[in-house]
């Protein structure tokens, strides 16, 4: 299992979104993501997060928030337990980015970028300030397969006395 982060930083109505485009052999290629990366030796989740965020966009954080776990899977890549946060104070310049393009996208268009489609589960729970969650995401290719939101299926739909999402 690899441990990574994945933040994203807000200004106003909008995301710091990075558009994943410079490596060829990458499991987000083409899709836009927010900043983070992998752990390092003995990291935590918040080390992990501020040195990734700093690698990345040259901005040191001061104010961010642990949202929740998700479990990512995807055939034919190893697994991944991301900690999500997302920041709202920070200091310094935007620099250029080694994974891909930045550019700060309104909350309310970012369902229409190239996202995984589970993205898209928990930034309408980020959107809705849900409370800490963990949601598991399991995907074949860029086909998403199953996703169940705090041990309860969500994806394939649930009969509705189930569903919590």
């Amino acid at each position: 299992m690899v441990l990574t982060t994945l933040c994203y930083i807000e200004n106003e109505d909008s995301y710091l979104m990075l558009h994943r485009i410079k490596k060829s052999h990458d499991v987000n290629k083409d899709k836009w993501i927010g900043v983070g990366g992998k752990f390092e030796a003995d990291e935590s989740p918040e080390e992990c997060l501020f040195r990734e965020v700093k690698e990345e966009t040259g901005l040191t954080l001061t104010s961010w928030r642990l949202r929740g776990v998700i479990t990512f899977l995807c055939a034919g890549w190893e697994s991944e337990y991301m900690f999500l946060y997302t920041a709202d104070g920070y200091e310094g310049t935007i620099g250029e980015c080694p994974e891909g393009t930045l550019e700060w996208v309104k909350k309310s268009e970012i369902e229409n970028l190239n996202l995984w489609e589970g993205d898209k589960i928990f930034f309408r729970l980020l959107n809705e300030e849900a409370p800490f969650f963990s949601l598991k995401l399991s995907y074949e290719g860029d086909t998403l397969k199953l996703a169940v939101l705090d041990g309860i299926q969500i994806v394939p739909e649930c009969p509705k006395e189930n569903n919590k999402f």
